[in-house]
């Protein structure tokens, strides 16, 4: 069996696909890389298989990641922040801008 549950463009030669499939006989849940180019189409080797046991586990773990987790810093919506100036060495005075 297998189902493909959707896909998340890595680039334009890439994608991130996320199924459900049976191999050496187990059910499980595989991200990975698929590749389309001149040189070569399909799965790369890259890529993580949960097992259908571990599953449980792992849905747990995605859920628990909180929006604000995967929010950056810079990415909120308050004010940029100024960077500070930069501090002239002892021995340089500073100069006024004309």
């Amino acid at each position: 069996m297998e189902k493909d549950i959707g896909k998340i463009s890595r680039n334009d030669q890439s994608d991130i696909v996320l199924r459900i499939d049976d191999f050496g006989g187990k059910r499980g849940f595989t991200i990975r890389e698929y590749v389309t180019s001149e040189r070569y189409t399909g799965f790369t080797k890259s890529g993580v298989r949960i097992l259908a046991k571990d599953f449980p586990k792992f849905k747990e773990m995605v859920n628990s990641v909180s929006k604000e987790d995967m929010t950056d810093e810079g990415d909120s919506e308050e004010e940029p922040k100024t960077k500070p100036a930069k501090k002239q060495p002892k021995n340089q005075e500073e100069l006024p801008d004309y």
